[in-house]
């Protein structure tokens, strides 16, 4: 389930379990009073609290959230450096004091998180941010600022490296089956498909 918050339309997903009732909160960047009635509307237990990286559209509601449910956050190495700061997370740039607790977990690449009978995998994808990653499930992809519908995530902030952003994305996501179903940081969902055939930054980037 996609729940869009923040004056920056950040896509904030419940993933869980129909089964076990067991699931995790990926990226809740805003309105956590909407995110606790969505679970609730759910029925799900979180079990976790993910970000696909630590910047401060991405974060908002975390404290809210731990607070409530008293589950860890997970996150990508490097985001506790940015998630305690409004001005390394960027958000003081906005006018928004934004800060979260440091990560209780930190992911590197190809390491797993269970949700029900299920297994999210990380791929670390450096570029937008140093602590980027996304996650695998099958053919779903949570992507983050990654990669976007005809698009891919800023790099003009500290840390962000374009040539690494293109690189990582073409060495770790373009390889994917082109039937994957993205889900990114903002924006409309898209397959790998759709954008190795149609993304601008992306074409002439993968080679058959």
């Amino acid at each position: 389930m996609t729940i869009t918050v923040s004056l920056f339309a950040t896509n904030c997903y419940l993933v869980f379990d129909g089964e076990t009732g067991e699931g995790i909160i990926i990226d809740p960047g805003d309105e956590a009073y909407r995110i606790m009635s969505e679970v609730d509307r759910c029925g799900f237990r979180p079990q976790a609290i993910l970000l696909t990286h630590g910047h401060g559209d991405h974060i908002g509601a975390v404290e809210d959230l731990k607070r409530k449910y008293r589950v860890p956050l997970i996150a990508g190495r490097g985001a506790d450096k940015m998630i305690k700061s409004s001005n390394k997370n960027f958000a003081a740039m906005f006018g928004m004091p934004v800060s979260c607790p440091m990560p209780d977990r930190t992911l590197i690449d190809g390491d797993t998180i269970e949700v029900g009978p299920e297994l999210l995998t990380v791929i670390e994808t450096p570029g937008h941010s140093p602590d980027g990653i996304c996650l695998l499930r099958g053919e779903i992809l949570f992507c983050g600022d990654t990669l976007f519908y005809g698009s891919v995530g800023r790099t003009d902030l500290p840390g962000g490296n374009h040539e690494q952003l293109i690189d990582t994305i073409t060495q770790k996501l373009l390889v994917l089956p082109d039937e994957t179903t993205c889900y990114p940081g903002h924006g409309p969902v898209t397959t790998i498909g759709q954008e190795r055939a149609n993304n601008p930054f992306l074409i002439g980037s993968f080679l058959d």
